[in-house]
């Protein structure tokens, strides 16, 4: 770079090499309109080199759930999954052929405006009847864009999370977010060490059962619960996520008032003390004027999980600019959340103006633009969630480790430990504490050493394509 230091960290992309293996749902998973039962757990392995000439390899890994990010009545799953996959093999060949020395979050701007194209021609060549939408670009990006991290951590022997200030990187903040950052980095919001517990999130799904009288044969015998009560006294568990219809007012109520009660039971059995949860309809709510209306019922029904209601997360259709919902009457009465809708910083920046409180981050989104989104967030002073798209693996511990760098509302989402147990099962013996959790808590301090912390080497996962272990 003419007239520009350059940092001896700096990393080229030597070889991007991705893989498909499938993971299956223990029982189904049921968000929104959609019930997921396997999925391509798509990982990454990416080696670079520095400026020193010296080379390592890292790793990334997603879920790429087409459901979530493109779910098109006009294009079929199986067409969406195959039109994700070879969107990550050629984002692959893009960074091997950036051939330029930089920072991941550099590497990222970078390839960031050739997403589009890169999606249309797979798209078009694929025969489906519409293009693969940006937040499933950033879905299907975000494998590769979290093995790019990993490696720059381990091929510089650092913790990644120490490589995200002006020693690191070529560029401070005001070449992504604008001239209000000049002179700030990523560090500067984020914390030096994790906490060593991280309180978790446990997903109560649409189509979970609440209570041990509700199993049949049918249901798993593997020795891990399946009813809600039995999650609470396994994990003693005090962070909720309730996934709601947003289309019944009653069935909702009803469904908050059950899981918040039964929570309660257990928490008096057990001695426990402290519930707090969410709510998620998935953009399923016609209008935020729903969810108003939702928890005035609920607070006549039972003030008390009103009160321990502690945000609402995505109740309207994600497209913002089609449908300018005003938000500030239900922000006024709990914080609400974007999720879907963000994913750009234009869409940060009307999100505000609409009058949402705060957003969630996810890794699945990549870890570079939940850097920069984080540090909207901070900035702003505004609240902000992360949440795992039910991740498992690697990807999981990448979005601990996210959390556990920032300050986010209360806790993480951990999903996966209850619907693709037997997945995360080579990464458990490495991080225990990461997937069983502890007074409803993550333990952190496995997450360690040069990169995000993986220990992919000791961890011994297979990636044959039929996602056995």
């Amino acid at each position: 770079r003419k007239g520009q230091a350059v940092k001896a960290t700096d990393i080229r992309v030597v070889e991007a090499i991705p893989h498909f293996p499938q993971a299956f749902c223990r029982t189904p998973l049921k968000f929104g309109a959609v019930v997921v039962e396997s999925l391509a757990f798509c990982h990454v392995r990416m080696t670079v080199e520095n400026r020193a000439g010296k080379t390592a390899t890292g790793w990334g890994a997603m879920f790429l759930m087409d459901m979530w990010g493109w779910p098109s009545p006009l294009v079929p799953h199986e067409l969406r999954a195959d039109i994700m996959e070879e969107f990550v093999r050629r984002l692959c060949r893009v960074y091997e052929n950036l051939n330029e020395y930089a920072h991941p979050i550099e590497h990222f701007h970078q390839v960031e405006s050739e997403f589009v194209s890169i999606a249309s021609n797979v798209s078009t060549e694929k025969g489906a009847a519409e293009a693969m939408p940006y937040l499933c670009q950033l879905v299907a990006a975000s494998p590769v864009d979290a093995a790019s991290h990993d490696a720059f951590g381990i091929v510089n022997d650092l913790p990644t999370y120490q490589c995200y200030g002006p020693e690191h990187m070529n560029h401070d903040l005001s070449r992504y977010l604008g001239e209000e950052f000049t002179g700030r980095y990523v560090s500067d919001y984020l914390q030096a060490r994790m906490p060593e517990r991280i309180p978790a999130f446990h997903l109560v799904g649409g189509l979970d059962k609440l209570r041990e009288s509700e199993i049949s044969d049918d249901d798993p015998q593997d020795g891990l619960p399946v009813s809600l009560d039995q999650w609470i006294r396994y994990d003693h568990l005090h962070c909720l996520k309730v996934k709601l219809k947003g289309t019944d007012l009653d069935w909702d109520v009803s469904r908050i008032d059950e899981v918040v009660s039964i929570a309660h039971e257990e928490h008096e059995r057990l001695g426990l003390a402290g519930l707090w949860f969410s709510a998620d309809t998935n953009e399923q709510c016609e209008s935020p004027d729903y969810i108003v209306e939702m928890i005035a019922r609920l607070k006549e029904r039972n003030p008390q999980a009103e009160r321990e209601l502690l945000y609402i997360e995505q109740p309207t259709e994600r497209d913002l600019r089609e449908h300018r919902f005003d938000m500030h009457e239900l922000a006024d009465i709990k914080p609400v959340i974007i999720d879907e809708s963000l994913m750009t910083v234009d869409d940060f920046r009307l999100a505000l103006e609409l009058g949402w409180s705060g957003i969630a981050l996810k890794a699945c989104k990549c870890q570079s633009a939940a850097l920069l989104f984080a540090s909207l967030a901070e900035h702003a002073g505004i609240d902000y969630t992360i949440q795992d798209l039910t991740n498992p693996g690697i990807a999981l511990i990448q979005s601990v480790a996210l959390a556990g760098h920032l300050k986010p509302l209360r806790g993480v989402e951990a999903n996966s430990r209850q619907f693709f147990a037997a997945t995360n099962e080579p990464e458990s013996k490495v991080h225990p504490g990461v997937f069983k959790l502890q007074d409803g808590c993550i333990n952190t301090t496995t997450i360690t050493g040069p990169g995000v912390g993986y220990r992919w080497n000791e961890i011994g996962r297979s990636l044959d394509s039929s996602g056995n272990q």
